[in-house]
């Protein structure tokens, strides 16, 4: 089974948002951090949101967030929601023309693999992926902790997410 850039980019993105806390982040700088293309970020973006993973908040204050905990977001619901095509082989689909289909066994093997994989998912989630390495990381990806503000010890109060 191989995932497609999709889900792969759906899960670099809700990675970072949910090291970044409360503060709120680009589309701009999460494609800058990652190296990765603008572009299909903007539309993998815009399925996370539609799909209720992440709040987008447009205007000059704007920009992303987590709408659920990172305990909440399970795995395998991601990659059910983000992989449009889980047909390992040509049997799986509609248009199926493969001649030994009646007597190959193939299939119930392979779809027996693919529900332990998918169940496997289903029992992490985003917090599971971060654990002890989140301050790691927040270094990797030039995550700055919050700012404090000059005139006193206290952080910046974190934008509320909507």
């Amino acid at each position: 089974m191989h995932l497609t850039r999709f889900t792969d980019y759906s899960l670099r993105v809700l990675i970072f948002l949910a090291v970044k806390g409360e503060e709120r982040s680009t589309i701009n700088e999460i494609a800058e951090r990652f190296e990765i293309s603008r572009n299909h970020l903007m539309k993998v973006v815009q399925e996370l949101s539609h799909k209720g993973y992440i709040t987008a908040i447009r205007g000059k204050n704007g920009g992303l967030l987590l709408k659920k905990a990172p305990e909440e977001i399970r795995l395998g619901r991601l990659v059910r929601d983000t992989e449009n095509d889980l047909e390992l082989v040509e049997c799986f689909g509609d248009s199926n023309e493969c001649r030994i289909t009646p007597a190959c066994q193939l299939k119930p093997i392979l779809a027996e693999a693919l529900r332990a994989f998918i169940a496997v998912l289903d029992k992490y989630t985003l917090a599971d992926m971060l654990g002890p390495q989140q301050p790691q990381l927040a270094q990797l990806l030039s995550i700055e902790p919050l700012k404090k503000d000059r005139d006193s010890n206290d952080p910046l109060e974190p934008p509320l997410a909507l």
